[in-house]
This record gives C-alpha cells, structure tokens and sequence, in this order.
C-alpha cells in the first residue's frame, strides 16, 4: 500500500502499526512547525506592522487589491497558523496558506531568484509543505483525527 493510501485510510489496509504511528507523527510535526512559522509571519504583520503597514507593503510589491488582500493574508496566516498548531480544519486552512505561498512566490519573490532572503526558496518550501497538508489532512495527532475518530465510533 502506498504511503498515500496509508495516510489517507487512517493506516488501516495491511501497512503495519509501525507505518501508521510514523505517518502520524510525520503530520504532526510538519503540521506543528508549518504553523508556528505561520504564527509568527501573521503575528509580525498584525501586530508589528499593522494593517495600515502591511496594506501599504502590498501596494508596494504590486500585489492586487491590497486593501483586501492584506488583511486576508495576515489574519489567515496568524489564525491559519494556530488552526494547523492544533489541527483543526487543517486541509481548508492548509489549502488557503497554499494560494497564499504561491501568490508570494509568483507576484513577490521570483524575480528575485531561488536563494534567500528574496528568492522563493522559502516560500516555496511553504507552498509545498501546505499542499501536502491540504492533501493529506492533520494527521491522527490532531483536532481533525480526534474528530474523525469520534465520529467513526458512533
């Protein structure tokens, strides 16, 4: 069984317990870590910059609709990042950060090159990192796989 399946049917189909704990921690630990990185960027735009700021940064990169854009950016990325800490409504979140990461990559970073601090080797890595997430959900240690074990058992 691929390691797809094995995520997406909870380990169950004959890959062994050992394989269904290592997915399980192998999601959390991308989930946990993408979040406090996520965390800390909406942090940084809600709370050290402002909306006016990052509204104003958005205007300067170009990005579209900046008055919409911003605000949506920050406040997905700062409770985006908390929802995937915990797990819950992890691929609608992860999904949404993805557009995000690809949006920033594209219209902020690539003419910059691949390499950091501009490039999109960072935000790349994020964009990749929420589409796996997307995909395969929180994983077992999480507010998504308790619920889904909830309601499972009845």
């Amino acid at each position: 069984m691929a390691l797809m399946d094995v995520a997406m049917s909870g380990g169950r189909g004959g890959a062994g317990a050992g394989s269904e704990a290592r997915m399980a921690w192998a999601l959390a630990v991308l989930r946990v870590i993408a979040g406090i990185v996520f965390v800390a960027h909406g942090s940084q735009k809600l709370f050290g910059w402002g909306l006016a700021g990052v509204i104003g940064g958005f205007q300067g990169m170009g990005i579209p609709l900046p008055v919409i854009t911003a605000p949506a950016v920050s406040f997905l990325e700062f409770f985006g990042g908390i929802a995937l800490v915990a797990g819950l409504f992890t691929r609608p979140i992860a999904a949404g950060l993805a557009v995000v990461m690809l949006g920033a990559t594209l219209l902020v970073h690539l003419s910059a090159g691949f390499f950091a601090p501009n490039g999109i080797e960072f935000t790349l890595v994020l964009f990749g990192v929420s589409v796996a997430l997307a995909l395969l959900g929180a994983g077992a240690y999480s507010v998504d796989g308790m619920l889904a074990r909830r309601r499972s058992a009845g």
